[in-house]
């Protein structure tokens, strides 16, 4: 802090001292003949020096009634006695000391007592101002300290208009700091790590003193003069860690916790909370942190916030879903009776999420990328990610069936390229809900696809007893398929042929479960062209090494490569999908021999 010492007069006079008395603060050189009362305190003063410079004063007096008067209350004045006594040191040219601590309370109090410069030049106003102009508006910390002190005063503060030239001054020091910090980053090398570092803007902490309200108007006026929006965050992520006690991401699984805030009020921190949801920058900046938004989001259901608060925080975290962990999603129920677990908040944000899927693909169409772009790509993370939140909840005895179905049906079949996750979720649950009935299993296991089970779920599905019978069926005739396809040389990784020919994705299937239905197709397909082709190189390379073997050894290896050719030929990759032209196939690989090889290449590829 800069101290000043503007109050000297020139005609020093022998200078009266105040007692230390608490009741009555008299000055001891000469007799007062005016008592002032402030706040329960009396001072006896002396009206000339008084009525000199304050205008209030004299006009007090001379409205007395009784030209004797010799005692006066003061109503309401800011800043209390003790400022009341700096102003008073004032009117006898006394020396003090004026600080961004005082500097409000005490423009305040000359305002109040009317000290302008029709009654004396330079008089406290006057004084008052230069000060504020020349120091503390040039200062970011100053002017941060100042305005906190607003936040005691009456409303006579912002008539002087000190909060708004506080908060403009602020906002504009702000940018300057970022400009420079800008700078200072140019400046570091790459390997000053440490430097770079120190280069985060210091004044956020030093705005965590400030009361919503007045915080509220600075973020503001930040954002008007252009401040960056990653320090805005930065500062409104700090003002929350200290205003808000147990906003940290593993610091608010007991309620008790929270609402044991030991200096603020539960509606001051719901206050608090809507305010700094609804300063939040655009929901596009992905700067914000979720282990922030699910903290915010966590302290909204503790505090029962408003319902508008919480929407916004389930709307902006669903927004970037697919970079959610499944830590994020373990959201603690505050009811008593309920899940241990709050599943209808992330229900909510699945919703949202499926919405904004949902708006993006009619804006780019079927035709064009479609949900073979990043948006198909953010709905398979947040289909694993909801498989792994369905296997954590399942073992919740309190978790209803109708809304862990709730959770499984909301996802659309596209999402979910595997089903192995469904079906260990689903498993956990029926193993810790023995009591359902065969009705509710079936109910609940007919969300299961037995054709997108891997092989190794497909075997634990056909031994487990507590599935019911029609799955258990199921499964095994899908195995069944699955090995007789393997046996005849067909793709045993899903069933292709069968539910393309059978007209399932073109009769009963959504054009967005069509199209994800033909990409998942096509990717098994490339993959199946993949193998035939390592195959294929395989069977080459041993076909060219038993062919320079034998000629080595007898000379002679035109039989045993005509031999071999037949053998080759009844190999069910070169063989005819129908599998009944095999005869014919080998007479012509037979009749020549480099040619189909050649030619089996080309149509793989």
């Amino acid at each position: 802090m800069v101290s000043e010492n503007p109050f000297s007069s020139s005609k020093r006079s022998p200078s009266p001292k105040f007692s230390n008395s608490f009741t009555n603060r008299i000055f001891s050189d000469v007799a007062g003949d005016i008592t002032i009362v402030v706040d329960g305190d009396s001072f006896l003063l002396h009206k000339f020096p008084l009525v000199s410079r304050s205008g209030k004063i004299r006009k007090m007096v001379a409205d007395a009634k009784d030209s004797n008067v010799s005692k006066m209350e003061l109503e309401n004045f800011p800043g209390g006695s003790h400022t009341f006594e700096l102003a008073m040191k004032f009117c006898y040219s006394m020396n003090f000391e004026i600080t961004p601590a005082n500097l409000a309370p005490l423009r305040c109090a000359a305002e109040y007592l009317e000290m302008t410069e029709d009654y004396r030049d330079e008089n406290l106003i006057e004084r008052t101002e230069v000060y504020l102009n020349d120091i503390v508006l040039q200062s970011l910390e100053k002017s941060v300290e100042v305005l906190s002190t607003c936040e005691m005063l009456p409303s006579i503060a912002e008539e002087v208009g000190i909060p708004s030239r506080c908060i403009d001054a602020i906002a504009i020091n702000a940018c300057k700091e970022q400009l420079v910090s800008g700078l200072s980053r140019l400046d570091c090398d790459a390997e000053s790590t440490e430097l770079k570092s120190g280069c985060i803007e210091w004044w956020i902490e030093d705005l965590s003193v400030l009361k919503i309200d007045y915080y509220e108007r600075v973020i503001c006026a930040m954002c008007k003069v252009g401040v960056r929006s990653d320090s805005i965050i930065a500062s409104l992520m700090h003002y929350a860690q200290t205003s808000l006690k147990g906003i940290g991401k593993y610091q608010i699984w007991n309620p008790s916790k929270v609402k044991q805030s030991p200096s603020m009020a539960e509606n001051d921190q719901c206050s608090i909370m809507a305010t700094l949801v609804s300063l939040l920058p655009a929901e596009k900046s992905s700067s914000i942190p979720l282990s922030f938004l699910f903290g915010m989001l966590r302290m909204s259901i503790m505090l029962d916030a408003t319902i508008a608060c919480r929407l916004e925080l389930e709307r902006r975290i669903a927004f970037r879903l697919e970079m959610v962990s499944l830590d994020d999603l373990l959201i603690p129920s505050v009811r008593s009776g309920d899940s241990l677990f709050d599943v209808d908040t992330v229900h909510r944000i699945l919703v949202n999420f499926l919405q904004r899927i949902e708006e993006e693909n009619v804006d780019c169409g079927y035709e064009s990328d479609g949900l073979g772009s990043s948006g198909y790509g953010s709905l398979l993370k947040v289909g694993r990610l909801i498989d792994a939140y369905l296997a954590e909840i399942a073992p919740d005895p309190y978790l209803s069936l109708q809304k862990f179905i709730a959770m499984i049906e909301i996802l659309p079949d596209y999402a979910r390229v595997i089903d192995d996750g469904l079906y260990r979720a689903i498993d956990i649950y029926l193993k810790a809900h023995a009591i359902l009935s065969e009705h509710e299993s079936k109910k609940l296991c007919k969300f299961i696809d037995c054709q997108k089970l891997s092989q190794e779920a497909s075997n634990h599905a056909a031994q487990n007893d507590r599935l019911p019978v029609q799955m258990t069926v199921r499964v095994l005739y899908f195995e069944q398929l699955r090995l007789k396809n393997a046996i005849s040389g067909n793709s045993g990784d899903g069933f292709l042929s069968q539910r393309i020919s059978s007209g399932v994705p073109s009769a009963v299937m959504s054009p967005r479960d069509n199209y994800a239905s033909l990409r998942r197709e096509n990717r098994e397909l490339k993959l199946e062209i993949s193998r035939m082709r390592v195959r294929l190189s395989e069977l080459e390379k041993e076909q060219m090494y038993m062919k320079q073997g034998m000629i080595d050894k007898s000379g002679n290896g035109k039989t045993f490569l005509t031999s071999l050719s037949k053998g080759i030929g009844r190999i069910g990759i070169f063989s005819s999908p129908t599998g009944g032209r095999r005869q014919k196939s080998s007479r012509k690989y037979r009749g020549s021999e480099g040619k189909p090889g050649r030619n089996r290449r080309s149509f793989v590829s």
